[in-house]
């Protein structure tokens, strides 16, 4: 289709094609390597808090990605499928996700040649002393009737196809494209990190949740008792037994006691709507099905594993957008570094052209044209070469960025071990006082069937025990939550 006006030059074009295309092999910049993310051997490697606070961790074996339901909670399981069906913010970070993804495509399509067409009909008319009709001032003649004809009105019919390729002569593309899967990397990163957060958050909420109602029920069960110890003292100042001063200091502490009921209500709501921002639902949506349960016991927490502590860099979704991003500005190093060198673009065209449309498809109308184009930068300022060193600084910050975020990933790591640890010894002391208390009411209900003592006193020991039992169930939430925090700690997620 292509009429060149010698036959050599077909071969000398394609041979200057191929070694372009070899040349494009060539990509500038430094090539990515993954850094060597510091770590501990062992998870009590680093730690900064007493050795009492050591847990002893199962490194053989790691907990499930889906570790929530290690809890064995129908509820907080249904709850969960729920939120990553129908969170907004994890819909968001899929969005974003496939954005990274068309990106990434935008860019690679760079690599192969583009080809356009084009029609168009336009009728035109020509100046008669414009520069199409200069040349009739130095060929004389009759220059009027000539200059007449020539811009009398014409209709000029054309069609044609434009195909143009750029040779990756120094990586520009390649390294182009290799910074968009760098942030299609990230962005898959940050969809993870959605999801844990979203698990996490949930979870964490779940638990408060449940915690404050179990404060809640032990609340109104100590405030029945101390109403019904107050009951009596009232009995005993109108028979005059005591003066009115002990039953002033009785109503006083029912009154506190009733003012802590309000808060722990207002705790559950905020609690509930936290549930239900998360599941993409309208406040009080959730009251109903998330009301307290009749058995309202503490979470059984589930076999303490977490796998090796190598393996946080390699499932910490922060630690790997860190490192994504690293990679990305890499390669833009070699991008920034490809703009200053010269570029070759090869373009070709070929159609017809006719002001006559009957001739319009003859093909003694046709058009065409071939042949390379160079660009040679020459002088700009020092732009590109400032480009290129913004990008190694650029680089250098990425690379300082990620060693900040493995070590603050561990600082987590090892602050939710140890409070874990210190609540978990916490919790057994709770025990041990509500067995005491338990032990001391069952004393005192005995004494009082025996007639050794009055009710007053068993009344006294069930309210240590109820105050013993709502210090426990704040610890025994508290485990749960930092179990939760552990697994957000080491970005189990996936």
């Amino acid at each position: 289709m292509f009429e060149p006006h010698a036959p050599t030059h077909p071969l000398r074009f394609g041979l200057m094609a191929g070694a372009l295309a070899l040349a494009g092999c060539t990509a500038l910049g430094p090539d990515f390597s993954r850094p060597a993310a510091s770590g501990p051997d062992t998870w009590s490697g680093w730690h900064a808090a007493d050795e009492s606070l050591l847990l002893p961790v199962d490194a053989t074996r790691a907990l499930s990605a889906r570790w929530w339901q290690a809890f064995n909670d129908p509820t907080l399981n249904r709850l969960e499928q729920r939120a990553f069906e129908a969170s907004p913010d994890l819909q968001s970070a899929a969005l974003r996700f496939a954005q990274a993804r068309i990106q990434r495509s935008v860019v690679s399509a760079q690599r192969g040649p583009g080809v356009d067409a084009a029609a168009a009909v336009g009728r035109q008319r020509q100046s008669e002393y414009g520069a199409a009709t200069r040349m009739l001032d130095l060929i004389g003649g009759n220059r009027a009737a000539l200059a007449q004809a020539l811009s009398r009105p014409f209709t000029l019919y054309q069609v044609g196809f434009d195909a143009s390729w750029e040779p990756d002569l120094w990586g520009r593309v390649s390294r182009s494209i290799e910074a968009a899967d760098a942030d299609l990397d990230a962005q898959a990163a940050l969809l993870d990190l959605a999801r844990l957060a979203l698990a996490s958050d949930l979870a964490r909420n779940y638990f408060e949740l449940r915690t404050t109602q179990r404060q809640i029920h032990l609340a109104r069960e100590d405030i029945a008792a101390l109403r019904e110890r107050t009951e009596i003292l009232r009995e005993r100042v109108k028979a005059g037994v005591i003066e009115h001063g002990d039953l002033d200091r009785q109503q006083a502490e029912l009154a506190a006691l009733d003012a802590q009921l309000p808060g722990l209500l207002a705790q559950e709501g905020v609690s509930l709507n936290q549930i239900a921002l998360l599941l993409g639902e309208a406040p009080g949506g959730l009251s109903r099905e998330l009301a307290a349960p009749l058995d309202a016991g503490p979470a059984a927490l589930p076999d303490f594993a977490l796998g090796l502590p190598s393996e946080v860099a390699r499932r910490r979704p922060d630690i790997l957008v860190a490192e994504a991003r690293l990679h990305r500005a890499t390669a833009n190093i070699g991008v920034a570094r490809a703009e200053l060198y010269p570029s070759i673009r090869l373009g070709a065209h070929f159609g017809y052209e006719s002001y006559l449309g009957k001739e319009f498809g003859d093909w003694r109308s046709r058009t065409w044209s071939i042949g390379p184009s160079l660009n040679l930068p020459l002088f700009d300022g020092g732009r590109r070469k400032s480009v290129v060193v913004l990008r190694e600084l650029e680089q250098q910050e990425a690379a300082v960025n990620y060693q900040r975020t493995v070590l603050q990933a561990w600082q987590e790591i090892d602050d939710a071990l140890t409070a874990y640890a210190a609540e978990l010894q916490r919790a057994e002391h709770l025990k041990d006082r509500v067995r005491s208390a338990a032990d001391v009411y069952a004393l005192s209900r005995a004494r009082y069937a025996a007639g050794a003592t009055d009710f007053i006193a068993a009344l006294d020991g069930r309210r240590s025990l109820l105050q013993a039992r709502r210090d426990l169930a704040s610890s025994e939430g508290r485990l749960s939550t930092q179990y939760v925090a552990i697994n957000k700690a080491i970005g189990n997620v996936r």
